[in-house]
């Protein structure tokens, strides 16, 4: 093969990979964002179920107090039960006193709807905060390994940066001149390879000629249609059967 077109097929590779490092470092604060959502989800998770569970007692405790007002009321009936004179005042004060009554069982009976709602909505807390605590760790795992993966994505980066500069002496400037020309038109791709006759990246087919010496790799063909630089990779041998 052609020195400067294995150089140049190197070369791509190498951008190709340093621009794939800097997307994924450029997603990284997002990325960062995400897991802060997450941890945060988890924990209004949490606030919403104990939210839930605090109206519950407050409710309860709301209707405690009524309770204990009718309570107060049906004593007071009782009392005056005792002391009326007359059919009509002790049938008064019955009709009161089971009003008051029936109140007390229709509040007692929510307080019991209440308590079972109760032994369920402290259930869900504390299965919400059991889910918060592995939420935590399991975003402080994430966070770890993002950090570990950004400080290797910038090793990587500037070990990718060396071994560029050095392959870049040692190609032909022209050549070099070339492959930055089509990558700048060409979103960074400016090597190509060529497959049944065709360019892999842009789809046009080549004349036969033009196919023929790219197969042989031993000079710089640029597809007619996109300006890359064209290379052919051999096929690998298949196994005997």
């Amino acid at each position: 093969m052609n020195k400067d077109l294995e150089g140049l097929i190197a070369l791509q590779k190498l951008d190709t990979a340093v621009h794939d490092a800097r997307h994924r470092l450029a997603e990284e604060p997002e990325r960062a964002k995400a897991l802060d959502a997450r941890f945060e989800a988890a924990k209004q998770r949490l606030a919403d179920a104990k939210a839930r569970l605090s109206e519950n007692q407050n409710a309860r405790r709301g209707i405690e107090k009524d309770v204990a007002v009718h309570q107060g009321r049906l004593s007071k009936f009782r009392e005056q039960a005792m002391a009326v004179k007359t059919n009509q005042e002790y049938h008064a004060v019955q009709k009161e006193i089971g009003f008051a009554q029936g109140e007390i069982k229709t509040l007692e009976d929510k307080i019991l709807e209440l308590m079972v709602e109760a032994d369920e909505l402290n259930a869900a807390a504390k299965r919400a905060e059991k889910a918060l605590a592995d939420e935590q760790k399991a975003v402080e795992a994430d966070r770890k390994a993002l950090q570990n993966e950004t400080t290797e994505l910038n090793v990587s980066l500037e070990r990718m940066s060396r071994e560029r500069e050095a392959l870049a002496k040692a190609l032909d400037p022209a050549a070099l001149a070339t492959f930055d020309l089509v990558a700048k038109k060409r979103n960074g791709v400016a090597v190509a390879e060529a497959r049944d006759a065709i360019c892999t990246i842009c789809h046009v087919r080549m004349r036969p000629q033009v196919f023929n010496n790219v197969r042989r790799n031993d000079s710089i063909i640029q597809c007619d249609s996109c300006q890359r630089i064209l290379y052919f990779a051999a096929a690998v041998a298949q196994p005997a059967r």
